[in-house]
């Protein structure tokens, strides 16, 4: 259970970082940092979707689309910032094409490199106390 609760805060944080990095380098992507409750909300919202979407539509490419199946993290990318973005929170606006499809790719592949790079850095420090332990 502690491992499940780790893993979904460093995806949580993952999805910020990817979020962010999105909001430095594109115009039309901007986090509205006095609203920044909303921004903390649309986090764990974007967090939640894109979890249980990319299930849900790899599942639905594979049946209906096989062709899509290596676009599935970037689609339900976009999808979860579509569904953060009209959510009347606030927080974070996506002002034009650009930032929709950069900002979608930009968002997928820091929380990719996140999600696959946090785990190690935090768990390293966890193996090496173990194994000091042990010896």
């Amino acid at each position: 259970m502690i491992t499940f609760l780790f893993r979904g805060l460093l995806y949580v944080v993952s999805a910020g970082l990817g979020l962010i990095a999105a909001d430095l380098l594109l115009d039309g992507f901007e986090i509205e940092w006095d609203k920044w409750w909303g921004f903390v909300i649309c986090i764990l919202i974007f967090a939640i979707l894109q979890s249980v979407l990319a299930p849900w539509v790899a599942k639905v490419a594979n049946r209906y689309a096989p062709v899509l199946m290596g676009g599935i993290g970037i689609f339900s990318t976009l999808i979860s910032l579509i569904v953060v973005v009209l959510l009347p929170i606030g927080g974070l606006r996506i002002t034009d094409l650009t930032g929709w499809l950069l900002g979608s790719v930009i968002v997928w592949l820091i929380t990719a490199v996140g999600s696959a790079v946090l785990p190690l850095i935090f768990l390293r420090k966890k193996v090496a106390s173990v194994k000091s332990a042990r010896r």
